[in-house]
């Protein structure tokens, strides 16, 4: 294992997420969420066929022992890049990924809702102070549209949308635990991305916009930046453990910020920085809580093999 060459890997993995949210939030909302939703993912398979070809990988990508667990995993995972998109027609780049940073806590209450998981209060407290956070985030767009101010109705709907994306990318978290027992990385990776690509295609009868060529241009690069993201998080996980690497997508905040700040001019309020300093807080939380139960169990099991 090599942690460094681990961590610069899942860096640069965010950053390729931030680009790839730039692209669609250059889009102004003008193309619908659907058809992003498509050309992200077809044009994502380009660099994740190229990267397992190269490897001499296509027949573990494409073998599988169960298509409906990578059709249920394609569902939530499709609408967490749903809402994503959608939510970024309303939302800044910097508050979007605060609100991201959500995921570990639904992960926390779906892994006690579906998995049976024990979730003692520990992890119950982190919920609870990132559910806070999200409070803190969203107080602005709840005391606008309280005095009826123009736009807090959008800011609403954006940061709902991104909740629900939080809440769909924390599903598909919990069925990759799920998967990871009988599937290869590289199969959960390409059958996802094929899976988005036909559900996205379906929103084709709901009418589909003739993108111009800048917004064609936007659309291509946010399919290769998705795609080249999975490549370069598939690469850190082969080089550090997983443990390790999770706290640094909290690494996204300061990617938004500065790309934000240099394509859309945009500098995040304090309550969003508050709110993600209090949710990713409880979100870190939360990861060592795991790993340290993690580790626990592991050496529960080693010493029931060594005394038997």
């Amino acid at each position: 294992m090599d942690a460094k060459r681990g961590i610069l890997l899942k860096v640069l993995a965010t950053l390729a997420v931030t680009i790839m949210f730039a692209c669609v939030r250059s889009l102004d909302g003008r193309i619908p969420t659907g058809e992003v939703v498509f050309f992200r993912s077809v044009f994502a398979l380009v660099p994740v066929v190229l990267w397992y070809g190269l490897k001499g990988r296509l027949a573990a990508m494409v073998h599988t022992e169960s298509v409906w667990r990578h059709f249920g995993r394609g569902l939530t995972g499709t609408g967490g890049m749903f809402f994503n998109y959608l939510a970024l027609a309303y939302l800044p780049l910097a508050q979007l990924t605060a609100f991201s940073y959500a995921v570990p806590i639904f992960t926390v209450i779906f892994a006690a809702l579906l998995l049976g998981e024990v979730v003692r209060i520990y992890r119950w407290s982190a919920v609870a102070v990132g559910l806070c956070g999200v409070l803190v985030m969203l107080l602005p767009a709840l005391m606008d549209s309280i005095r009826g101010a123009d736009g807090s109705d959008a800011l609403l709907i954006g940061a709902a949308s991104a909740l629900f994306a939080a809440a769909c990318s924390a599903l598909s978290v919990i069925q990759i635990r799920r998967m990871t027992a009988t599937e290869d990385p590289a199969a959960i990776v390409f059958w996802f991305t094929v899976l988005t690509t036909a559900l996205g295609l379906a929103s084709l009868v709901f009418g589909w916009t003739m993108p111009d060529p800048r917004q064609l241009a936007l659309l291509i690069g946010c399919g290769l930046f998705g795609g080249l993201a999975q490549v370069l998080m598939v690469m850190a996980l082969r080089a550090a453990h997983a443990s390790l690497l999770a706290p640094f997508d909290y690494v996204g905040m300061l990617w938004a910020v500065v790309v934000g700040y240099f394509a859309f001019a945009a500098v995040p309020d304090i309550y969003t920085l508050a709110g993600a300093i209090i949710v990713g807080g409880a979100g870190l939380f939360t990861i060592w809580r795991e790993s340290r139960l993690r580790a626990l169990v592991r050496r529960e099991q080693e010493a029931l093999v060594r005394n038997p």
